[in-house]
């Protein structure tokens, strides 16, 4: 562990130093994702100018929901995404070969390789987000309410990780994985509706149990909001394990496939 962790940090240093050559582009992506984030917050306040709840959520619970769904999404942006969606062009193209022949497990030097700083520095702000939510809500969370949100919300960016490296892995059988980053999106607006939105047992079944991403952020934000629940934190644990365990098993099989660019 310690030889992949300063395998890591040298992969940290060497986008950091890239990102500060391009300058122009970093302070380009990192508002443009905060002129998004800020939209996701002034909707919520246009919407509760007209009622007092949604689904049984106040405004300030909705917003503490929207601003985990913003941290965790940050998280894995800043962390794995450019590495993950750059894999599905490497597998196409042949220059997959490249993470063949380091000496490390191909998984993690593939998805691992790149960080996007601009997303990591606005994870700081949907810290602020969740923080000032919380404290507009008058909470007063214990150091293990606070322990076990930050391990929900890895468990979030563990789940998130492992269906994006599922679906890219597509590209292993298929000539092409693209639109899978729209599919991807597409899936994430529904992380920031509660769960008692979700009424019909189709929709349950999958955005909430089959594809946890509704439950992803909402059982974190419940810890803090509602108070802590022990089967829904407990299932989310299992829910990253069987996820990861998932995205491990169907990479694999699909490197079995790979025939580099020599062939």
């Amino acid at each position: 562990m310690t030889q992949y962790f300063k395998i890591w940090v040298a992969c940290a240093r060497y986008s950091i130093t890239r990102t500060l050559m391009f300058r122009g582009d970093f302070f380009i992506w990192s508002l443009v994702e905060l002129f998004w984030m800020t939209v996701n917050i002034l909707t919520i306040s246009v919407i509760y100018e007209h009622t007092e709840s949604i689904a049984g959520w106040t405004k300030w619970q909705m917003v503490l929901l929207v601003g985990t769904s913003m941290l965790i999404q940050r998280f894995l942006m800043g962390f794995f995404w450019s590495s993950i969606f750059e894999m599905g062009r490497n597998i196409r193209s042949g220059n997959f070969d490249f993470y063949l022949a380091q000496p490390g497990n191909v998984m993690f030097m593939a998805t691992t390789r790149k960080l996007d700083p601009d997303s990591l520095l606005n994870s700081l702000v949907a810290t602020a987000v969740v923080i000032y939510a919380a404290h507009r809500l008058g909470l007063h969370p214990s150091a293990a309410q606070i322990a076990l949100y930050i391990a929900m919300v890895l468990c979030g960016v563990v789940i998130h990780y492992s269906l994006l490296v599922m679906s890219i892995s597509l590209a292993f059988w298929l000539t092409s994985a693209q639109g899978i980053e729209g599919i991807y999106f597409t899936l994430t607006e529904f992380s920031r509706l509660p769960r008692a939105a979700f009424t019909g047992l189709a929709t349950q079944t999958i955005f909430v149990w089959l594809l946890p991403v509704v439950m992803i952020t909402n059982v974190p934000a419940r810890l803090l909001a509602q108070g802590f629940d022990a089967r829904l934190a407990a299932w989310i644990f299992g829910a990253a394990i069987v996820w990861f365990a998932a995205a491990v098993f169907v990479f694999n099989r699909g490197l079995r496939r790979y025939t580099s660019a020599s062939s």
